[in-house]
């Protein structure tokens, strides 16, 4: 082979690779060999592609991140409950006077802390009674670091809710949806402050474990879940997966060897009572004026019932609805609009069903005959209630 081919080979193999890496430079002394505009088409077609797949590590992560936060894999039902409701969920420290033994010097200490729910821009408030009771002075903590000074609105110790207003406006408002709508294994997320204010805005999830329970002596129907609720998430939120709050927390069973039982207020008696909390600032219930026993609680003051059925009249009030209707110590009530009751709870419950106002049928015996009458329930005097509540 001739010197002058073998230069040519060696050029024509150079150019080849130029295709892929960007160019030859050749000598004087070499024949050069001019590339085919189409070739040169191709090699930067080529070149633009390898520079467009060269993408550095961080930016395909935030890509792919930002892709799965808008599908459903991470933008779960949770996440938007948490992103709706969390901002109008707040802090409430309870703070009361004490006073030193030895000196008589009074100063302020925190006597507790809870959560609260924003259900008003202008700064009104829900929580729990037991949250805000005995307060000399109320702090309210909101997500974004900011802190007021609470005004007590009104207060209900049977149904364990509170009214608190704050001077502020345009927050960020939960909506109430319907607890007559839930339906028991229905999720459900809980939104509060555990242990306290370092623990803010914290998110549990769990089901409708049952639905009309009662755990107390006000018989208030409540609602059962499993999410995990505890100290400091009274008075924060129960909300479905559609970010509408249907529950105000209030308790959980705290028992060895039991978990996963807590409680929640059913928001639509939360709205009645929010209502006449704000007009009135405590709610009117109506009455029928009895001191009754059945034979349990007769039993517990001493005294020995022996009757089969309905509750027997201790005492009448003196110009009370039921004095009004004739009652008489030593009466037993059967029923009340036709629902038998045969005990303490079950006459309260079907009372305070009713109105102020309105008129219910009650059937009762008296020295083994049955009467009828209708009685007009009244508003249970204010001051007679708190004397009672006072009382225990």
């Amino acid at each position: 082979m001739t010197k002058k081919k073998l230069t040519k080979l060696i050029c024509a193999a150079v150019a080849s690779a130029s295709l892929i890496f960007g160019g030859c430079s050749q000598t004087a002394e070499t024949e050069t060999e001019t590339v085919p505009v189409e070739e040169n088409k191709v090699a930067a077609t080529k070149t633009a592609d390898v520079a467009e797949d060269v993408v550095p590590v961080a930016a395909k992560n935030n890509t792919a991140s930002a892709a799965r936060a808008n599908s459903g894999v991470r933008n779960t039902p949770v996440v938007q409950v948490a992103r709706e409701v969390g901002p109008a969920i707040v802090g409430i420290t309870n703070k009361a006077v004490a006073q030193d033994f030895f000196t008589s010097r009074q100063f302020e200490v925190e006597r507790g802390f809870g959560s609260g729910v924003i259900f008003r821009s202008d700064g009104y408030i829900v929580t729990n009674n037991h949250v805000i009771e005995g307060a000399n002075e109320l702090i309210v903590s909101l997500e974004d670091g900011s802190s007021y000074s609470g005004t007590l609105v009104g207060t209900d110790e049977m149904t364990d809710i509170a009214v608190v207003k704050i001077d502020a406006k345009n927050l960020p408002a939960a909506r109430f949806g319907n607890s007559d709508d839930i339906m028991v294994g229905e999720p459900v997320v809980a939104i509060g402050n555990p242990m306290g204010l370092a623990l803010h805005g914290s998110v549990t999830v769990g089901v409708i474990s049952a639905i009309d329970r009662s755990i107390s002596l006000n018989d208030v129907s409540l609602l059962q879940t499993d999410a995990a609720i505890s100290p400091g998430n009274s008075g924060g939120a129960l909300v479905n997966y559609e970010s509408e709050v249907i529950g105000i927390n209030n308790a959980k069973v705290a028992r060895e060897g039991v978990e996963g039982i807590a409680f929640s207020i059913p928001i639509n008696t939360v709205k009645d009572v929010v209502n006449e909390l704000m007009e009135k600032g405590y709610v009117a219930r109506p009455y029928l004026g009895v001191t009754i026993f059945d034979p349990p609680t007769a039993a517990r003051y001493g005294y020995s019932l022996n009757i089969k059925r309905g509750v027997y009249v201790f005492q009448v009030a003196i110009n009370s609805p039921a004095d009004r209707a004739g009652f008489q110590r030593g009466d037993i009530i059967l029923s009340i609009d036709g629902r038998e009751v045969n005990s303490v709870s079950e006459v309260r419950s079907n009372i305070v069903a009713h109105k102020v106002g309105a008129t219910v049928k009650v059937t009762y015996d008296r020295n083994g005959t049955e009467h009828t009458a209708n009685v007009i329930l009244q508003e249970l005097p204010h001051d007679e209630y708190e004397s009672q509540r006072r009382a225990g």
